[in-house]
Formats: C-alpha cells, structure tokens, sequence
C-alpha cells in the first residue's frame, strides 16, 4: 500500500456496536461483589429465602448492572485522551472513532436513569445505595474532581465502590437495618488492596514502555516500593476491621481466614506476572490459580455465615481477666 493510499484512509465512522462496546457488558461479572451483602444480610438478620427475595436479587443485580455500565460510558468518554497512549487501550471505541461522542453522553444519561428506576422498584435505600455508586463513577472521571488522577486518593475513591456495592446487596434483603460498619470498612480496605495491586501491575507494565505520565499522570508520583507497602497496609487493615467484625457478629468466620489468605496470596503473585489479567480484573476468570481459591474461600465463607457451630464460641472464650470497663460495655451493647 502507497503512502498516498494510507493518507486517503478514513477513520472509523460511529457505530451501535462501538457505543455497546462502552458499555462493557462483559464487565457485569463484578455485580457478584453485591452478593456478599446479600448472604450477610440473611444470615444476620435471619431471614428467609422467599421468592420476592429472589426476585428483588434479580431486579437489583440487573440495575446495579446497569449502573455499573453508565459509569463505564463515562470513563471511556473521558479516558478517551489518556488511551490513546496506551499499548492496548489505544484501540477501544472511543479513541478509535467507533463512537459518537453526544450520543454516549446520552447513552451515560439513559443508562444510569433505567438502573436508577428499576432500583426504586427493590428499595429506597437500595436505590440511594446505587445512587452513591453513580455518584462515585462521576467523582472518579469528570474534572474537575477526577479523583483518579490523584495518587492514593485514585485507590480509595475506586475502591469504596466494594462497601457500596455490600451495602445494596444488603439492603436487597433488609431496608430497616444496615451493615455492619466494620464489615463495610473491611471490604473497603480489602477493594484497596486489589486496586493497589492492579496500580502495580500498570506502574511496572507502562514504566516499561515509557509511558507512565501520557496514560495515567498519578503513576508518575508512585514508585513500585510505594505502591507495593500501599498494598500491604490495606490487606492489613481490612483483615483487622474482618476481625472486628467476626468477634463481635459471627465468630464462625474465623475459619475462613486461611481461605482469605490463599486469595490473596495468589492475587499477589499475578501481580508480579507481565501483563497479568491483574491489569484487567474483569478477566481473572481465566486464571487458573486463582479462580479455584475464590471458589473455595466464597463456599467456606457461605458456611460460615449461614451454620452455627457454638463450639467456637467456647474455644475463644477469653482467658485472661476481663477488665470492668470491658465487661460494662458488654453490657451496655447487651442491653440495646
């Protein structure tokens, strides 16, 4: 091909499939992070699966889907610029043309509204919950907040959508009550960890290619060090408040806790791979490292939630003198 003829290429004109590209349907599988509060939410508040259960968990799944997909839109919207330096990235609808920019203004629009009418019809407070999520997804993109170009505040902001997500799926079961807020903080920390990693995986990737500040200006300021002790500090904390939140609610899920370990573990070491699903979460499915672990830490956790095994309240029944300040709170949270 002469270089006349390339010059006399067009670019590609805007097409439906481009603008159901950006909607990232392919992405949904993350809704699974609601399911969690929904197995919580029955298990501590001892309800009953009834078929309006079940078809509140369809309809709020599907809007949280949808949600989900209207942030989607506005990310690539906005990333548009950013991909074009990017190796893969470079090749998604909107910076290749495939799509009509004010028609995926309306598409963010329509989307968000449909997810936001059919929450309505779960709960108000799944609704607001779904609200927070939408919310969210605008802070992360849009300047001139666009948190996701501030280093650290990047991981908070994107991961704060894992105790958002715990709380629709809670309130899927219960509107009258409301998670635990050390579970809430937990499955923030532990959302932390993973994005932290994921910011690892595409600090060492891009580092390499030269392309750190063109693609994502926030990785600029980081160093692999820094993000490797980040990572460290949130699996800590979130296995800390876990900790809080099954001495005081449900102590069965101790058992639980070398499963956590394993997931997390072998999350790590996907990390350290070049060009790991780590950098693209939404295919971790494919690992076959890791998938057996999630399996099997989500099954020992559903057992734990939803079996009574009162022997491990005797064998962590403390040793040591109580003293009477600990003993008067107790108290005091017995009496509520």
């Amino acid at each position: 091909m002469t270089i006349a003829a390339i010059g006399l290429q067009k670019s590609p004109a805007p097409s439906l499939h481009g603008h159901i590209q950006i909607a990232r349907i392919d992405h949904w599988i993350k809704t699974v992070f609601i399911i969690p509060g929904i197995v919580a939410a029955l298990a501590l508040d001892r309800c009953s699966v009834t078929p309006r259960i079940l078809e509140k968990a369809f309809l709020g799944l599907l809007a949280a889907a949808l949600i989900a997909s209207s942030n989607y839109v506005i990310n690539e919207v906005m990333d548009a610029p950013f991909d074009r330096f990017h190796p893969l990235k470079r090749n998604r609808p909107v910076p290749s043309g495939r799509v009509s920019i004010p028609l995926a203004y309306f598409e963010w629009i329509a989307l968000g509204a449909i997810g936001l009418r059919l929450a309505l019809s779960v709960s108000l407070p799944f609704m607001l919950s779904l609200s927070g999520l939408w919310i969210m997804g605008c802070i992360y993109n849009i300047p001139p907040i666009r948190s996701k170009d501030i280093p650290y505040v990047d991981v908070l902001t994107e991961a704060i959508n894992n105790p958002i997500r715990l709380l629709a799926g809670w309130f899927i079961v219960s509107s009258s009550t409301i998670a635990p807020s050390s579970l809430l903080v937990s499955y923030w920390m532990g959302g932390c960890y993973f994005m932290a990693l994921k910011r690892y995986a595409e600090y060492l990737h891009l580092k390499s290619e030269e392309r750190l500040t063109q693609y994502r200006s926030s990785l600029a300021y980081f160093t692999a060090e820094g993000l490797m002790v980040s990572a460290m500090f949130y699996g800590c904390a979130s296995m800390l408040f876990f900790g809080a939140f099954i001495m005081r609610y449900r102590m069965e899920l101790v058992l639980s806790f070398p499963f956590i370990a394993w997931v997390m573990a072998v999350y790590l070491s996907l990390a350290f791979k070049p060009h790991s699903a780590v950098e693209h979460p939404e295919k971790l499915y494919r690992e076959r490292k890791l998938m057996p672990a999630v399996v099997g830490c989500a099954f020992v956790m559903t057992i734990c939630l939803l079996v009574d095994m009162p022997t491990l309240y005797k064998i962590f029944t403390p040793t040591a003198p109580v003293s009477r300040s600990y003993q008067w709170l107790h108290y005091a949270i017995d009496r509520k």
